[in-house]
């Protein structure tokens, strides 16, 4: 959960109070056959998606939060910096819950394909296949929420040069 959410303990706490919410009242109509973890996490991240679009539509950028941005006497680089964490989070939580384990477990956990094999379900075919599903997935949406947004940008050193010569 908090590789979703971030290192706010209490949206961690919230979400997860959120999610445990949910199970309990969808558990109900679950089926037997079903697959407890793959509901879990579904929950889990719809969970985590809803505190996202919550967090977009009230746009504040907490103090700690910042903080771990980087150099703290460049305002701008650590606002830059934090709105591509909180985007790469938010893009996360709306993707399949398949395809962020695997993304999850190569580039936070570093593990092996060999590893992820034995901590997935599957060969390690399926895992490379399931892996390069899910970097297409998240880079076509992040290139979709890039061209859509409009934010902060860092001007380029030679075109702020260029504008100070006569």
């Amino acid at each position: 959960m908090s590789r979703l959410i971030g290192s706010d303990e209490q949206a961690v706490a919230d979400v997860f109070q959120e999610t445990m919410m949910a199970v309990a009242k969808s558990g109900r109509n679950l089926a037997p056959d079903t697959r407890l973890w793959a509901w879990l996490s579904r929950i889990s991240h719809n969970q985590a998606a809803l505190h996202w679009r919550k967090q977009y539509r009230e746009r504040s950028v907490p103090v700690d939060e910042t903080s771990e941005a980087g150099d703290p006497s460049d305002p701008l680089e650590m606002l830059i910096r934090w709105d591509t964490v909180q985007h790469v989070r938010s893009l996360l939580a709306e993707m399949n819950s398949d395809y962020v384990a695997v993304l999850c477990a190569k580039y936070l956990d570093g593990q092996s394909i060999q590893q992820m094999v034995e901590s997935l379900d599957g060969t390690a075919e399926s895992i490379k296949s399931r892996l390069a599903r899910a970097r297409r997935d998240f880079r076509s949406r992040y290139e979709q929420m890039t061209k859509d947004t409009v934010g902060p940008r860092r001007p380029n050193a030679s075109t702020s040069q260029q504008k100070d010569r006569p």
